[in-house]
């Protein structure tokens, strides 16, 4: 993986550009840390940071070629999983490579098939194109947004990069926030409406999108959508497609020049990704595989089972881990060193994210990170396969509103009454519930239920998913450390989504239709697992941590959140606190209280470092 970032201006000269765009790709510099490179010509300026994956010589960027009197240049982000299906397809086709990455692969796919070209490719990417003759640029995405992409397009200029420390870096983008920026920060987030960038002027390009750009038009369109189509195969017939295409994306993302490792939690989804890629290693001699987990100290003496968090992992990674074979390391972190990591996710991710789970899971990657520089992850799976306690509750299949964020009162009741009148977050929210219902695709004659479950699962994967990727993105990136999703392969994702629920959910188990799949990989007792969600530190002292460090940050004359908050709300909250209730999770199954207070310092932390102007 790497980070890419460039500016385009179609009136001015950039030639003499080379040491900004070079500084907005330091910005960049833990996304790719093996190279640099900068491309320079009279209207487009970019800046590429490598993270060696496949080819260390003949994959440098930013990568000029020249195809009769064409001259082309690319920055790219990303991996090609069917790269040596397309050289061979190219190859047929006349064209000659002089390196066997994938980066060459996808720009002489540019120039075989064009902006077509997408529909071509399997993989995680966003990348951008200049076309020097032309004068034209052409952007993409991935059709689930696993890789980010932003752009800030003002005037005859355009600005663009991996994350939005790298836009913010340039004079021209502005640092100001509207009442919708607000909004997405305060009654959407930690998740952010596809396409939005929160700060003014700045889009998010749409996962499954394009952008064609000249010196007159921007165009950005999809590429790629969800569709829906009667499934007609039987359920064994299922079972089976949905093995074959698991075991073969996880093979395909298994290739690489350097270490590749497995996440193991010993839930269902990080064991059938690791399942398949230990039998892998067995078939082709390449030793054990090494998979790693996730603990806390003393998490069994602070533990209580409850209905999103059932049981502890480590036991069941330390199973599955000896069933396969594989080379375990359990990766425990104190809590001492989680207070004190507990704000530098903010610094990789621009904006406020999900709290300690970041944390973890930021501290959990910088330690494979000096064992591996690849590793594959359980991601998507309870998106796709439906296993979020969502699909399955009353409350959440007939709320009118985002079934993660059932809540949303009691997020307006920490506003400050100006705040709630400038965003109006009831509207807003519902507002862009409204856009997403409106996406979803219909199956003519399909009954209420099945059309309810459609929904649920299109707003899952289009709305919820991109929060957990952008952090996995984010946290694996600020070390160096390459994270592929399987199960975020477009042909599983398509093939899923329009799978009855009846079938999905079959033998009366949550992600029943996976499980068969993986009957004879795993373990029968592994496989009945019931889900546990990512391990949120159940620890009394991160909820003291948070709160002890948000009442100091939000009594300071000079915090520029706490005119924006109902400061009386916040003091009974931090009170109530003291006495530990219900585990009532207010976005997702398991930011709480103690994550409120977490978050809080991060929107503190943003206002104060990027220089957030309020409009």
């Amino acid at each position: 993986m790497c980070g890419i970032t460039g500016w385009i201006d179609w009136n001015k000269d950039l030639s003499h550009e080379r040491e900004l765009v070079r500084a907005m790709g330091q910005t960049l510099v833990c996304r790719g840390p093996d190279a640099e490179g900068v491309h320079v010509s009279s209207n487009a300026v970019f800046a590429h940071r490598r993270l060696v994956v496949v080819d260390p010589e003949g994959g440098a960027q930013p990568m000029t070629r020249s195809f009769g009197d064409r001259s082309l240049t690319l920055v790219y982000n990303g991996e090609l999983y069917n790269t040596e299906d397309l050289r061979k397809e190219l190859l047929d086709r006349g064209h000659r490579f002089l390196s066997y990455s994938d980066t060459e692969v996808l720009l002489v796919s540019y120039v075989e098939w064009g902006p077509d070209c997408v529909s071509k490719l399997n993989g995680i990417f966003a990348f951008a194109i200049w076309d020097e003759q032309k004068k034209q640029l052409f952007m993409a995405r991935d059709r689930l947004g696993v890789k980010p992409l932003f752009y800030s397009r003002k005037g005859s200029s355009l600005v663009f990069g991996s994350e939005l420390k790298a836009l913010l870096r340039h004079p021209q983008v502005s640092h100001k926030v509207d009442a919708d920026g607000l909004a997405e920060i305060f009654a959407i987030g930690p998740a952010r409406t596809p396409g939005h960038g929160v700060f003014r002027d700045v889009q998010e390009l749409r996962a499954g999108h394009a952008l064609i750009a000249d010196s007159n038009h921007l165009r950005a369109y999809p590429y790629w959508k969800l569709e829906s189509q009667p499934h007609t195969d039987s359920l064994d017939e299922t079972v089976a497609k949905v093995r074959s295409l698991l075991i073969d994306t996880v093979t395909r993302q298994l290739v690489s020049d350097v270490p590749v490792c497995t996440f193991l939690s010993g839930g269902l989804d990080s064991s059938a990704v690791s399942a398949i890629a230990a039998q892998h290693y067995k078939s082709k001699n390449m030793g054990p595989l090494n998979t790693y987990s996730i603990d806390f100290e003393d998490m069994e003496s602070h533990f209580e089972a409850n209905t999103f968090q059932t049981s502890l992992d480590a036991p069941w990674a330390r199973r599955v881990a000896e069933y396969l074979g594989t080379t375990h390391h359990p990766v425990v972190f104190g809590m001492d060193e989680m207070v004190e990591h507990l704000l530098t996710p903010f610094y990789y991710r621009d904006l406020p994210g999900m709290a300690d789970i970041d944390t973890s899971l930021y501290l959990f990657c910088k330690e494979i990170k000096r064992h591996a520089t690849v590793a594959l992850s359980g991601e998507s799976a309870d998106e796709v396969f439906g296993g979020y306690p969502w699909f399955h509750r009353e409350e959440s299949l007939s709320a009118d509103t985002f079934p993660w964020s059932l809540r949303l009162a009691d997020r307006i009741a920490i506003l400050s009454p100006e705040l709630e009148r400038q965003i109006h977050p009831n509207e807003y929210v519902h507002d862009r519930y409204q856009e997403a219902l409106a996406e979803v695709p219909r199956l003519a004659g399909e009954d209420a239920r099945e059309a309810r479950i459609r929904e649920i699962s299109y707003l899952s994967i289009t709305r919820f998913l991109p929060t957990l990727l952008d952090r996995k993105d984010r946290m694996s990136m600020a070390s160096g450390l390459e994270v592929r999703v399987p199960f975020c392969d477009h042909r599983l994702v398509e093939y899923v989504f329009n799978v009855p629920w009846e079938m999905k959910a079959c033998d009366n188990q949550a992600k029943g239709l996976l499980r068969r799949a993986m009957k004879g990989l795993l373990p029968d007792d592994a496989l009945a697992r019931r889900k546990s969600p990512y391990p949120s530190t159940p620890d009394p002292r991160y909820l003291e941590a948070t709160r002890t460090r948000a009442e100091k940050v939000l009594a300071a004359k000079d915090s520029p959140l706490r005119p924006l908050l109902n400061m009386e709300e916040i003091h009974r909250i931090a009170e109530a606190s003291h006495v530990r209730g219900e585990h009532r999770p207010w976005f997702g199954q398991i930011m709480a209280t103690a994550q409120l207070f977490h978050y809080l310092l991060d929107v503190d932390l943003w206002m104060r470092e990027w220089n957030v102007e309020l409009e």
